[in-house]
């Protein structure tokens, strides 16, 4: 889908939030709408944005900003629409815009980098895939993830899942990912050992700083509680043991990733979960063709998977793929699920 304009973007973006349970936020961002023609200097910047808006995740950055004056206290007016109080468009609009204008100094800095919406309910999605993979390749695993944002899916390792009756991870950890489950069939139950997790990103946050904390929850959908209190249980497990996040670019990486060693008998795994549409389109390039050239090279010892959750923006669905190596590498469809993780429909039997 070619989405060209900024009104296209901000349309798309809202419809998006209220079909995947966020009416609220759609309000918000289609509210950012009448700003382009009368916003003030915000609306201004955006109505002359000089990049794709919607692979810059413009509508998103401003959302992340206003919801960030309702979580300081700055201007809380915006939380009876959050609630669901307030769901008339024309006074959201009109609250919008007097926000924008009144604070147009604090918000204007939100517009200069795209959001940071690390979510551990992306990782049913990951785990799945990697429990669909051990009962193929084996249960040992060397992870590595692109656009780790925060490291919250850095620390999955971490986390108990329940994937619709298949378990993995610590019983006893204090971050539950639990979605809900559809379709007739579930992952195995299978072991699956994490030799090694780690990721990059271009601009890292460091969830052991209050400050960077606030900033990812900002970009959390705001009547997503569920959501808001997963990010609240992957902070504390970032300030027992911070996640291994490096800055650096994701084709870099990548590179650097499959020319280093690997231990025998494992599968290293390139994984992301809703990345690759703000990649420009040479470094997806390149990490395409690494990763297909490391395939060419895996043997039985040393295996190669691509686990990907990435938007179809056709229809809206968040689709789980993977390809792996030895082997022809031709992508299987394993699962969709729902963009921040609330349900997993199993494809597979």
């Amino acid at each position: 889908m070619d989405i060209a304009s900024v009104e296209q973007a901000i349309t798309w973006q809202a419809d998006h939030a209220t079909q995947n349970g966020a009416p609220a936020t759609g309000r918000v961002v289609r509210a950012q709408l009448p700003l382009l023609t009368g916003g003030g200097a915000i609306g201004a910047r955006m109505a002359a944005w000089p990049g794709k808006p919607l692979e810059d995740a413009l509508p998103l950055r401003l959302t992340g900003g206003l919801h960030n004056l309702v979580l300081t206290g700055a201007d809380t007016r915006l939380a009876a629409v959050y609630r669901g109080a307030l769901t008339d468009q024309h006074a959201i609009d009109a609250l919008v815009a007097d926000l924008a204008e009144r604070f147009a100094a604090r918000l204007m800095p939100w517009l200069d980098g795209p959001p940071q919406t690390n979510e551990a309910g992306r990782s049913a999605s990951i785990m799945a895939g990697l429990l669909w993979l051990a009962e193929r390749v084996g249960p040992r695993f060397v992870l590595h993830e692109l656009g780790a944002s925060a490291g919250v899916n850095t620390m999955m390792d971490r986390f108990a899942f329940d994937l619709g009756g298949t378990r993995a991870g610590p019983a006893d950890s204090p971050l539950r990912v639990a979605p809900e489950w559809r379709g007739t069939g579930r992952p195995p139950q299978v072991a699956v050992e994490v030799l090694a997790i780690a990721g990059c990103d271009r601009a890292p946050i460091d969830l052991a700083d209050p400050a960077q904390a606030l900033r990812l929850k900002s970009y959390v959908w705001a009547e997503m509680t569920e959501r808001l209190a997963r990010l609240d249980a992957a902070v504390a497990l970032a300030q027992a043991r911070r996640p291994d996040v490096v800055a650096m670019d994701a084709a870099d990486y990548v590179e650097a990733v499959l020319a280093a060693p690997q231990p025998e008998d494992s599968t290293r795994v390139i994984y992301h979960s809703i990345v690759w549409q703000y990649l420009p389109p040479a470094t997806q390039a390149r990490i395409i063709a690494a990763i297909e050239a490391a395939g060419q090279r895996a043997s039985a010892g040393q295996r190669l998977a691509w686990l990907t959750l990435e938007t179809n923006r056709a229809t809206f669905r968040h689709e789980l793929t993977v390809r792996h190596w030895p082997g022809d590498g031709v992508p299987v469809r394993l699962a969709a699920a729902h963009a921040h993780g609330a349900w997993v429909e199993w494809l597979q039997p």
